[in-house]
């Protein structure tokens, strides 16, 4: 045949072998997962504002950061136009979230003005809730880094 003599890489089989195989990302996918939920639960079975929630915040953090300082993002191209409308929307909300919190620290978080953490903490007091948010908010700020 004429491919006969094409030279090819050492370790090649001239089969799929070199593809991955479903079965081992299903199986990767599973552990990554697993360890994910693991460790979303200890998290959230952490006291607010101690050395170890603090710690439990900070590790993921870090190996998120390392993840985005170590690989060079692809570059989105600007778009042609700036939808207006819709950027002033996203700024008045903003604005609106921003003023509620400094107000509510200000006046100290009185029970006719409560800041925003104050009606969310009694939300996610308990732990799976807990659990699950600090799943969610790891998986978003993965999304964020690999996008």
């Amino acid at each position: 045949m004429a491919a006969d003599d094409v030279h090819r890489l050492p370790g090649y089989r001239g089969d799929r072998s070199r593809l991955p195989d479903p079965g081992r990302r299903r199986i990767r996918k599973t552990v990554i997962g697993t360890g994910l939920v693991t460790y979303s639960w200890m998290a959230g079975s952490t006291t607010p504002f101690s050395t170890r929630a603090l710690l439990s915040v900070l590790l993921p953090g870090a190996v998120i950061a390392g993840f985005a300082y170590g690989r060079s993002p692809e570059r989105v191209p600007p778009p042609d136009s700036l939808d207006v409308a819709g950027f002033s929307y996203w700024m008045i909300c903003l604005a609106a979230l921003f003023e509620w919190e400094a107000s509510a620290f200000k006046d100290n978080s009185l029970w006719w003005h409560p800041s925003l953490t104050d009606l969310v903490n009694p939300l996610i007091a308990p732990h799976p809730v807990k659990s699950a948010a600090f799943l969610a908010w790891m998986l978003a700020g993965w999304a964020l880094v690999k996008r």
